[in-house]
């Protein structure tokens, strides 16, 4: 009598899994998205002492006839 186990439901088990992945991918995004942002910050900081008349005219002489790279699909931290 007293190896009798108590047994949880059949869909604890099922249910366990699911749950335990959706935690970790929400907690990996969660942290993803922590640090850009952080990121994000950090750059924003730094260009905007940057960004000056001349520093805009050099960068305007160097990708002259480029399409502009901070509005581009691939530029994450500007989102």
């Amino acid at each position: 009598m007293a190896s009798q186990i108590a047994r949880a439901p059949a869909s604890v088990p099922r249910v366990l899994p699911a749950v335990v992945v959706v935690g970790a991918l929400s907690a990996v995004g969660l942290y993803v998205r922590s640090q850009l942002r952080q990121e994000s910050r950090a750059m924003d900081r730094y260009f905007s002492q940057y960004k000056s008349p001349e520093s805009e005219a050099s960068r305007n002489k160097v990708f002259e006839g480029q399409p502009d790279p901070r509005k581009s699909v691939f530029n994450v931290l500007g989102w």
